[in-house]
């Protein structure tokens, strides 16, 4: 039986407006029927603190230590926390929520879509598995999370790899269809991710810190050999494919889509209001 045909986009480094406006973009003209699914990949120039929807700046974030790093900024479309976009693979997968192969609820079509991920890591080499909360406090952290930072959060089917948070995911659906994007990690500078966000005083920043260590790891801290984004994106490439029963066909964009996709950066993901007012 002949696959499904999905495009797929790698866009390498853009600006932080430029990334999240195009992955609105897409979601636009799948809605519209003008494309079909789609699988990108993406990096960050510069490197950038992208934050959740609901997400409140003036109490959450330290704009200062953000302004000092010289890291982008840019309010994501998709909820979660706070995520530090630097040593990594960026993925987005945006399909309609009447695709045949996509269930109902958010959290099972989370696990559809990221199959393609675990998938990737195994190309890799990594023993990663999909971990569900089953604790009575582990379901309760997901409804009312204490941290701001997204990997220092369980959440539903999140990837694992000797029990720790490999990669982070968040969803949104709009007009019919879901945008799921996400953070693989390769490496992380630790204390620049926290040094971004604000804390009641300092016990509490040290003790969210050495939390997260149990929590989260990126990929080159507990892979056998140093894996480049190269390797990376040639796995979770063939992942994708195979995890979700496709081919995937390389898309380039048109003039005068880049044209839409900028004004639409311009006008939303570098406006003030849209990034600092919630």
């Amino acid at each position: 039986m002949e696959k499904e045909q999905w495009l797929f986009i790698d866009t390498g480094n853009s600006s932080p407006s430029f990334n999240m406006a195009l992955d609105e973009a897409l979601l636009d003209w799948h809605s519209n029927g003008k494309i079909p699914p789609v699988i990108r990949f993406y990096g960050w120039n510069p490197p950038t603190l992208s934050i959740g929807y609901f997400q409140k700046v003036e109490k959450e974030i330290d704009m200062d230590a953000v302004k000092e790093h010289a890291l982008g900024f840019v309010r994501r479309p998709t909820g979660g926390r706070g995520v530090l976009h630097e040593h990594e693979l960026t993925y987005s997968v945006i399909v309609s929520e009447e695709h045949p192969e996509m269930p109902k609820t958010v959290t099972e079509a989370y696990r559809v879509i990221s199959e393609g991920i675990l998938k990737g890591f195994h190309h890799l080499g990594l023993d990663a598995y999909f971990a569900v909360p089953k604790t009575a406090e582990e379901r309760d952290a997901l409804k009312s999370p204490r941290s701001a930072v997204c990997f220092d959060a369980p959440s539903w089917y999140e990837l694992v790899v000797e029990g720790r948070k490999v990669a982070g995911s968040a969803q949104t659906r709009q007009k019919g269809v879901i945008l799921q994007h996400g953070s693989i990690l390769l490496d992380l500078d630790e204390e620049k991710l926290f040094s971004l966000f604000k804390y009641p005083n300092e016990r509490v920043k040290e003790r969210m810190k050495k939390a997260f260590k149990d929590k989260a790891v990126a990929i080159n801290a507990i892979s056998q050999r140093q894996i480049t984004l190269e390797e990376a994106k040639d796995a979770f490439y063939k992942g994708f494919a195979e995890g979700l029963n496709i081919d995937l066909e390389p898309y380039q964009l048109s003039e005068d889509e880049l044209a839409y996709v900028h004004k639409l950066a311009c006008e939303r993901y570098e406006n003030e209001d849209w990034n600092f007012k919630r």
